[in-house]
């Protein structure tokens, strides 16, 4: 086998790519390590595409020896589809190098992740390092290197974490991360962002932005001297060229409408203007390929657009360029069914939220190489069918795009919930976008947050999201921050940066771009737009819904709670779940939950929680001299009876303690079944427990009728130490 390794130092560990012969069919291949995890970047470039449109498809393949386990199910042990982390983790590497291929490109490219070992440090951060790395030295056209790192802030610390580890990114343990930002960029510009944080303030984004563009500049040294040494000459590859023809065709069939529209470009009339275009295009022109038609329709409305917006201030709605559009916030008022609805709608993007609300149980179980056994109690799910484009297409299942933007809503307002032992419920909100014209993933965090407060869930603070964008010329060094996308201005837009918070501060960003990169002192101007908006939407929400509504929904689950002892966990689960599943069968309850801390939660409707915790607390209650019961009478001895006085438990009234004078004999005063009071008068030696009706009640024995027996005393037995075995806890 025939290796080579490069090394460098980012945030006090060592990165190392090593180039060997293991995939060597591949244009390009490279493993990075970093730490103990470690992941194998390919890269091949296939036959040229028929598609108007760059065939890039990246694969990010998790398998779980790479976490020295195997696969959670007993009837599949192969991995199945992607986990949502590594369907966010391969759009993480797609978001970086994509805008870095050269315009015009059709061919099919192909970069595959394989996770070889992961511990202390993510491995999404690797996989974009050493994609970059298999495409700088493969024979691919690519305009790279880019490089990639994370910077973590912790509670009560200043200092700025390069690369910190899953540990120090954890939200629940002290203490506590700030931040988790995730970056990328080449030569000065950043090119991805991805964060998620608790409020911080956008002074500390731009300053953990830019200690990253430092790091980033000397891994871009490391890549580059790398390159040098053993990069391949890359493939001829030329963009097509415009004819004269072409150009003809555009300025007499589109160039007169954009010149009629004054600038206004209604997304309505963009499909229907363009399928006129492609139509009369390819009768005028029937030996062109219709992607060459396609692509230079695209170039030019890029173009106006970005005419529009540099040299002319304006935008293809006529709003101004930090201009929202109308917005509109309802809470509830969908059905009385759901537990919570926010319907939040901004220009013509329109998005209903509507929330569950769960017990513990309805938690869901991770079982990923990163999460094992974790359970994940706040869920967002994001929809986006084809209605709300005015589109025909298959409805039902998942693509990438839906489960990043509801990782992206999920993030938003994750910090903001409750901790559990405030609100214990499972919460689950589904994001239905019923129209789209530009960012429905903001649009599902405003309308989450009034679902959540609809709901009852007495999060922090509400959360609202505003997506901006830019419009560029890198030439002329030229450019417009735009307020509030829409649908046009991100398709022909340079950048996609979604900002998310609430009036303290951000909770998360993410950011995609269509250039090479954006310089930091632009995105301190976005992010300073971003706050002046996303206070006038915050605005608009707390004006229909200021707080989380004083009840929740009566249709929703009660949740119980009580705390036993570690070691009456065991108690209360019974050999082989039977007396757990006793009381769910007795009670009806929904759910019985327990921590392994001996917290247990209890769900349940009209009464069946509270059932269920009487039989639980009734279990596992530690009984004392002195207390008190009513309970009915089980067996009769010659000595006495006994009474029962909890699930598992019951004591012996001696005859001489049924009443304060001598009775014959105990069936004379009692009978199996009969419920009488008691007290616990001692618990002998043995964890025996002896009651007494007669000081429970005095007047107990007047009332049944019962008289003394002939002879009076108490002579009538004393309780025989050979008698049956007792019952203990």
């Amino acid at each position: 086998m025939q290796k080579k390794e490069y090394s460098v130092e980012i945030g006090g560990k060592t990165m190392t790519a090593e180039f060997n012969d293991w995939a060597d069919q591949a244009n390009g291949s490279v493993l990075v390590r970093y730490g103990n995890s470690a992941v194998l970047a390919t890269a091949v470039m296939g036959k040229e595409s028929d598609k108007d449109y760059f065939p890039l498809s990246v694969e990010y393949e998790e398998k779980f020896y790479a976490a020295g386990a195997i696969l959670g199910s007993r009837f599949m042990r192969r991995e199945g589809r992607p986990s949502d982390e590594a369907v966010l983790s391969g759009r993480m590497v797609d978001r970086t190098i994509r805008p870095l291929f050269p315009k015009g490109l059709k061919r099919e490219v192909q970069v595959i992740i394989t996770v070889l070992s992961i511990e202390e440090y993510d491995t999404d951060i690797l996989a974009i390092n050493a994609a970059s790395l298999a495409l700088a030295t493969s024979d691919i056209p690519w305009n790279g290197p880019v490089s990639s790192l994370r910077i973590g802030l912790e509670e009560g610390n200043d200092a700025l974490i390069v690369n910190p580890t899953y540990k120090q990114r954890e939200e629940e343990l002290p203490p506590k991360a700030l931040m988790d930002l995730t970056v990328c960029g080449k030569d000065g510009l950043i090119n991805m962002i991805e964060v998620g944080a608790r409020e911080i303030d956008e002074s500390v984004l731009e300053k953990a932005l830019t200690r990253a563009s430092e790091e980033i500049e000397k891994m871009q040294t490391w890549q580059k001297m790398i390159i040098a040494e053993r990069g391949r000459e890359k493939q001829a590859f030329k963009v097509p060229e415009t004819t004269p023809e072409l150009e003809a065709a555009f300025a007499e069939l589109v160039a007169p409408k954009l010149n009629a529209s004054a600038g206004k470009l209604i997304k309505q009339e963009l499909g229907p203007m363009k399928s006129e275009w492609m139509k009369m295009a390819t009768e005028k022109l029937p030996d062109m390929h219709s992607g060459q038609i396609d692509s230079y329709y695209e170039e030019r409305l890029d173009a106006f657009v970005h005419k529009l917006a540099i040299e002319e201030g304006k935008r293809v709605d006529g709003r101004a360029l930090d201009e929202i559009r109308t917005l509109f916030a309802q809470a509830g008022g969908v059905s009385p069914v759901i537990h919570g609805t926010g319907i939040f709608y901004r220009g013509e993007t329109h998005v209903l939220a509507a929330l569950t609300l769960g017990g513990p149980g309805d938690a869901q179980l991770l079982d990923t190489i990163e999460n094992q056994d974790t359970k994940k109690s706040f869920m967002l799910h994001y929809n986006f069918p084809p209605f709300s484009v005015g589109e025909t297409g298959r409805v039902g299942g998942m693509n990438r795009r839906m489960t990043g933007h509801g990782a992206l809503a999920e993030k938003a307002l994750r910090v903001m919930m409750p901790p559990k032992d405030v609100f214990p419920y499972t919460v689950r909100i589904v994001s239905e976008c019923l129209a789209s014209n530009g960012s429905t993933s903001m649009a599902t965090v405003c309308a989450g947050t009034i679902a959540l407060m609809d709901a009852g869930v007495p999060i922090a603070r509400p959360v609202a999201g505003i997506a901006m964008g830019l419009m560029s010329d890198a030439k002329e060094g030229k450019y417009k921050v735009l307020t509030d996308i829409q649908g046009p201005e991100d398709h022909h837009g340079d950048m996609d940066f979604k900002v998310a918070g609430t009036s303290l501060g951000v909770t998360a960003v993410q950011m995609d771009v269509k250039v090479d990169g954006v310089p930091l002192k632009v995105l301190a101007e976005a992010f300073a737009q971003a706050k002046i908006a996303r206070m006038q939407i915050l605005e608009v929400i707390t004006k229909e819904i200021s707080a989380a509504r004083a009840d929740i929904s009566p249709r929703a689950p009660k949740i119980l709670t009580t705390v036993v002892k570690k070691d009456q966990i065991g108690l209360v689960i019974g050999p082989g779940g039977k007396t757990i599943n006793g009381i769910r069968e007795r009670t009806l309850c929904d759910d019985i939950t327990i921590e392994e801390d001996g917290t247990i939660f209890v769900t349940g409707r009209n009464g069946t929680a509270e059932a269920a915790l009487k039989e639980i607390v009734d279990l596992t209650r530690e009984y004392m001299v002195g207390d008190k019961f009513e309970g009915p009478v089980v067996r009769l001895m010659d000595f006495g009876a006994f009474v029962k006085i909890g699930p598992n438990n019951d004591g012996l009234v001696h005859v001489s303690e049924v009443a304060p004078f001598r009775i014959n004999k105990i069936s004379d005063a009692l009978a199996l079944g009969d419920i009488v009071p008691v007290v616990l008068k001692e618990i002998d030696e043995k964890g025996r427990y002896n009651l007494s009706i007669k000081a429970a009640d005095p007047e107990w024995a007047a009332r049944k009728g019962l008289k003394p027996a002939e002879g009076g005393g108490d002579s009538h037995g004393r309780r025989d130490s050979k008698g049956p075995p007792r019952h203990r806890i």
